[in-house]
């Protein structure tokens, strides 16, 4: 029995003790330091002799009570503290007890009862005001439950546990900072408290401190080596960290000490799924979904890798699923998610807007300073994690290069991986400030961010992958802005403005985007170009192609191909002798899912070919070697069809129903090629098949591509950069002006 029990059970000669028979006094007695010793069956056998003797003995039955706790029958101990307390009213530990009882069984609001009830019998009892706390905490009673932490610490200074407990309340209202405070002072009274270490890294993790973090879930494991919590935590950092295999083996860990750990297995299918290891992962969320059935974040996340591995055997019912979760815990779906299923321009507005809501509460902005308009430069800061080898960099560094240095300072600030690339070399040369912000919290990126004195900072990210969109929700920045990384609304009020152009969000779209929308006159893309087409050409025969015949191709992630496309496709290669489809190589199981689905539509599985991964320039190279880019919906090829067009590749798109579906439609409009532009599957088909079956019309559409490549606005990048500058100056000028942001468009630049 433990200091605690010890406190609420009383000794021998107690006032709830006082009445009983001498001889049920000496069995209690017996039967106490049996209890004491941890030999329950014999003092629960004696501590019923004593009620055969005395019915009214309260202590026993408090203390049967007890027994029953210990042993999980929650509802006997129930039943056994409220007897003792019929008898002794008075009996602080009876209601402590009986509220723990409860709290166990679910019965929160009685549970509070119980707890004040003890409270008022003894003003001073530690254990009733801890256990209270953590209840209301449970409840979301925050306030409430950080006043009872405090009470505890006003009685006993030292008490490392309740400092912990208030670290964890002022955690959960995102006041980080006085968390790490009370976890620092609670491992200073006790350095051998491990919750303390592991909540510390919670904390710290939260403020994107991941050195810090995983520094103190190590100490957390030192102490308590069998710590599953701690492992998964230690591998949630890493896999931030982009160290993949060690937070594989840290969720194993936790997996082996606690198989039912399902929040390890959950972590351990997003690091699988990261791996590139689908089959893996899929196996360990079907395990996570056997403890959590109704999990919407496990079942969004393995119907989005059925969908990456092309798995369409639950194809509708996946699609329903989707719409479903969507529609009933949009909170639990990352937004991202949902623009590749069917999902209107208000269904992803709705689910942004609560994923964010929740994700951001207890985040308050913070008191701006307040910049005085300047005569001298505006200050622009970019914010991104795919400051490496990404498409975003590989679209924006000569953005980045080309602005006017006269009129503006550029900001770059980094939170993703240092890859050493030469991508990632060029861009950092091409700000005028470049900071590498993995290692620095949220906050403290924020108040970074503030102090350097950004007048418009542009989010290049939005929820896809390991964002940190807490930064923005600081508002850093008087003027924030939506750009590029993610194609729809935050569903936030701390981005001002989303950069568009009137084909991928048109005006009359505004109530479904928090932002407001500025229109660019061409393209909301930006390009490079500068980005370097591999020479030679590769042959057909080390591309893997045949010799002779059209080659269709889609370099599109595998996650946008969709049955009824396929259908379509295979329609294609039966309706043109000797043609075949040339598709990314992602995973071997997309390779056999997609040869199995094109037998069963009648196609030789040959037909298909798949293209291994290559460097950016040998990967444009291989383009010229295909015929008809043959675009995806509902989610477009986004910088896929730029780099069909830069190679010449035309690209055949239909336009959706949301800005992800409309975006192959933007750069073919400003190439010069609406032509290829199609408004249902059925006119995509019959133009497809048109092309395939009449070269002349083909190579007439190759042709003036060609012309338009350097004539056409899609990739004359000066251009596109003044039509920024001019966006950034109305923004700010509407923002000095004291106004609130507006929707406007850009008048196009002079030719």
């Amino acid at each position: 029995m433990n200091r605690k029990q010890r406190r609420a059970g009383g000794k021998p000669g107690d006032p709830g003790l006082r009445g009983g028979a001498a001889g049920a006094q000496a069995v209690f007695a017996d039967a106490l330091r049996h209890h004491q010793l941890g030999r329950l069956s014999e003092a629960e056998g004696l501590y019923r002799r004593v009620l055969a003797l005395d019915s009214r003995h309260a202590d026993s039955l408090h203390l049967l009570g007890v027994i029953a706790a210990q042993a999980g029958r929650y509802p006997q101990a129930v039943d056994l503290f409220r007897k003792a307390i019929t008898i002794n009213a008075k009996a602080a530990p009876y209601h402590c007890n009986l509220g723990n009882a409860l709290h166990r069984g679910g019965k929160l609001d009685e549970a509070v009862a119980c707890y004040r009830e003890a409270i008022a019998i003894n003003p001073d009892y530690v254990e009733a005001h801890s256990y209270l706390g953590v209840v209301l905490q449970k409840q979301g009673k925050l306030g409430d439950a950080v006043a009872q932490y405090t009470q505890v610490l006003r009685i006993n200074p030292g008490n490392a546990q309740a400092r912990s407990n208030l670290g964890n309340a002022l955690q959960e209202q995102g006041k980080l900072d006085d968390a790490i405070a009370q976890y620092a002072e609670a491992l200073r009274i006790n350095p051998g408290f491990h919750p303390a270490h592991y909540n510390l890294g919670m904390a710290l993790q939260t403020q994107g401190r991941l050195d810090e973090a995983i520094a103190s879930y190590r100490r957390a494991i030192a102490i308590k080596p069998d710590y599953p919590q701690a492992y998964t935590s230690l591998g949630t950092a890493l896999q931030r960290q982009g160290r993949l295999d060690d937070a594989v083996a840290c969720y194993h860990k936790a997996v082996a000490i606690a198989p039912d750990h399902d929040r390890a297995l959950y972590y351990l299918g997003s690091a699988l799924q990261a791996q590139g290891k689908p089959d893996e992962a899929i196996a360990r969320y079907g395990e996570f979904l056997r403890f959590n059935p109704d999990s919407p974040e496990a079942l969004s996340q393995l119907v989005h890798l059925r969908r990456h591995i092309c798995d369409w055997r639950e194809f509708q019912e996946d699609e329903n699923r989707m719409a479903r979760i969507a529609r009933e815990h949009p909170a639990k779906v990352t937004p991202s998610l949902l623009l590749i299923h069917s999902s209107t321009e208000a269904d992803q507005q709705a689910c942004a807007r609560a994923y964010f809501g929740e994700r951001m509460a207890g985040i308050a902005p913070m008191v701006p300073i307040q910049p005085a308009p300047r005569h001298g430069r505006i200050r622009i800061g970019y914010l991104s994690g795919d400051f490496h080898r990404h498409a975003i960099t590989f679209l924006t560094t000569e953005l980045f290069e080309r602005h006017d240095r006269s009129r503006f300072e550029i900001f770059g600030y980094s939170y993703g991986p240092d890859d050493g690339s030469e991508a990632r070399q060029r861009l950092i040369a091409a700000f005028d400030h470049f900071v590498d912000m993995r290692e620095v919290g949220n906050a403290e990126a924020a108040a970074r961010i503030r102090d350097d004195g950004i007048d418009i900072l542009v989010d290049l990210k939005g929820p896809t992958g390991a964002d940190r969109a807490e930064i923005l929700a600081f508002r850093p920045a008087p003027v924030q802005v939506n750009h590029l990384g993610y194609p729809g609304t935050m569903g936030t009020d701390f981005m001002d403005y989303i950069l568009a152009d009137p084909l991928v969000v048109p005006m009359e779209s505004q109530s479904f985007y928090s932002e407001r929308i500025v229109h660019l006159p061409e393209c909301y893309q930006p390009n490079d170009s500068k980005r370097v087409i591999g020479d030679p050409v590769p042959s057909r025969a080390a591309c893997g192609l045949p010799e002779q015949g059209l080659v269709f191709c889609c370099f599109n992630n595998s996650f946008k191909i969709t049955p009824d496309l396929f259908d379509i496709w295979m329609r294609l290669l039966r309706a043109t002798p000797g043609s075949v489809l040339w598709l990314l190589e992602a995973n071997v199981l997309v390779q056999s899912n997609l040869r199995r689905e094109a037998g069963v539509r009648g196609i030789t599985p040959e037909r298909l070919v798949f293209a291994p991964r290559q460097p950016l320039a040998e990967h444009l190279a291989r383009h010229r070697q295909a015929d008809l880019f043959l675009d995806t919906l509902p989610y477009n090829a986004h910088t896929t069809a730029s780099d069909a067009l830069w190679t010449g590749l035309p690209v055949l798109t239909c336009a959706g129903g949301t800005f992800a579906g409309r975006v192959a439609g933007s750069l073919l409009t400003a190439i010069g090629l609406p032509e290829l532009i199609t408004t249902s599957l059925a006119d995509y088909e019959a133009l497809a098949l048109r092309l395939a079956h009449e070269p002349a019309l083909l190579a007439a559409l190759k042709d003036k591509l060609a012309r338009n490549r350097s004539a056409a606005p899609l990739f004359d990048t000066e251009r596109f950069t003044r039509h920024m500058e001019t966006a950034y100056g109305r923004m700010w000028e509407t923002w000095c002006a004291g106004k609130p942001p507006t929707a406007f468009a850009v008048e196009p630049a002079p030719s």
